[in-house]
């Protein structure tokens, strides 16, 4: 039955490919796709049978609230801060929907099939909500990207890189965490520092909009508002994103959320203050960015023994890099290397992801087995054959990894769309050209 029903879909889709010869349509594209990760999960993918251990039944108990939390990340958090745009709101809570949608699908298979690969091991998948988690990470590392070049391309040039960058992401996900056995609970460097880079890599490629356009790139009160709704809700549920998946066991999760916690509030004072010391006053920009810094940067040593007051310094210090970048940084880049990065991912997600790399460096040194008593090597699995400063080379070089893949693959997909295959974004910043719009919304463009 299986075999026959591939067969039908296969015959669905080449027909669909000839009669648009070969068209490149935006809903065309989007439906091969979909049918294609169909398939995948009707072959590859399945659920465990009735007999239900107790672990089995209290999985969702467990993880099915934080998992919600970070559900809310994806698709409120990211998709209203990305609203400040004053004429692109649909297309960034929009895109934001559809690309997070794919990217959950289509990294459940794509994560697990790197895994199989490069193990040499082939069975059936069975999911489980930690499958969901899973799919979620990977799709906040494509938003992250997805920012980097807000407003300067096609929802099909969004597509296909988010379907480009899942596959990138889980190659690096699998050297870090399987082959290096780094520790990055949170994601400082597989989700947050590898999203800025890929993107920053696409958005080189692409080029710097013109200045008339560039003019475009601008809020209003009401847009910058609803940019706020997306920092409140991150800022809040961030204590979710970096201890889902932490165990419960040795204080564990426990030490993520306190230490995320600390670590955000220290970078919104940060933010405040060092947003009014540059400017005089507050930049809302600053506000709705630098403001979540410390939630990156304490996302790789969250589940470590860093004592309150390290997390409470690592969310001072992101915060202040952070509106740095705001005011300095985003502007030499521009000017000295034509880049140009529309919502400041590198800012708000790169150079507080790499800060966080470091700082799990450092944790990783400092780990003694008299700050986590037998259990170190329930926190640093390869400790029982590494010492701590060899534990700390592997985290740095972990991170090294990531900057490395995940900026020469993001150049390289960037190269790709911008070239003759793909339809270039004609009216930048702006919903006109792909979205339905009320009429006096028309009448004001």
């Amino acid at each position: 039955m299986k075999f026959i029903l591939i067969i039908n879909i296969v015959k669905l889709i080449y027909l669909i490919k000839i009669k648009n010869k070969m068209s490149k349509s935006f809903g065309i594209t989007t439906f091969i796709i979909q049918l294609i990760i169909l398939i995948c999960f009707f072959c590859f993918f399945d659920y465990k049978d009735a007999s239900a251990t107790e672990e089995d039944t209290s999985r969702v108990t467990r993880f099915y609230g934080m998992f919600q939390d970070v559900h809310t990340m994806i698709f409120i958090g990211f998709g209203f801060l990305m609203t400040f745009l004053n004429k692109y709101g649909f297309s960034s809570v929009g895109l934001n929907f559809l690309i997070s949608a794919l990217c959950i699908q289509w990294a459940i298979i794509v994560v697990n099939g790197v895994h199989q690969i490069f193990d040499n091991s082939f069975h059936t998948v069975y999911l489980d909500i930690t499958s969901l988690i899973i799919g979620d990470f990977a799709a906040g590392a494509v938003l992250i990207s997805f920012g980097a070049v807000l407003g300067r391309v096609t929802p099909l040039q969004l597509i296909w890189m988010a379907l480009f960058e899942i596959i990138f992401y889980s190659i690096n996900e699998y050297i870090g965490v399987v082959k290096m056995q780094a520790v990055d609970m949170g994601g400082s460097m597989f989700v947050h520092t590898f999203g800025a880079f890929f993107g920053l890599g696409v958005s080189w490629m692409l080029g710097v909009p013109t200045k008339e356009y560039q003019k475009e790139n601008k809020s209003n009160y009401n847009s910058d508002l609803f940019a706020m709704i997306g920092t409140v809700f991150l800022w809040m549920f961030w204590p979710s994103f970096n201890g889902v998946l932490a165990p419960t066991d040795n204080f564990s999760q426990e030490r993520v959320v306190i230490n995320t916690v600390l670590a955000l509030c220290a970078s919104c004072i940060m933010a405040f203050s060092t947003s009014h010391f540059l400017t005089k006053k507050f930049d809302m920009v600053h506000i709705q960015n630098a403001t979540l810094a410390g939630g990156v940067a304490v996302g790789s040593s969250s589940d470590l023994v860093i004592g309150p007051y390290g997390a409470i310094i690592i969310g001072l210090v992101a915060g202040f890099i952070s509106v740095i970048g705001y005011v300095y940084i985003s502007d030499f880049l521009q000017k000295k290397l034509n880049l140009y990065d529309t919502c400041g991912v590198n800012n708000l997600h790169g150079l507080p992801g790499i800060l966080g790399g470091l700082g799990g460096v450092i944790s990783a040194m400092t780990a003694t087995e008299h700050k986590y008593g037998g259990n170190i090597a329930d926190i640093f699995a390869a400790r029982e054959t590494r010492t701590a400063f060899e534990q700390g080379l592997y985290q740095g070089s972990a991170l090294l990894i990531t900057l490395g893949i995940s900026l020469s693959s993001g150049l390289l997909i960037g190269k790709i769309l911008n070239s003759k295959l793909f339809h270039q974004q004609k009216k930048k910043f702006d919903d006109e050209e792909y979205w339905e719009l009320p009429e006096e919304e028309i009448e004001i463009i």
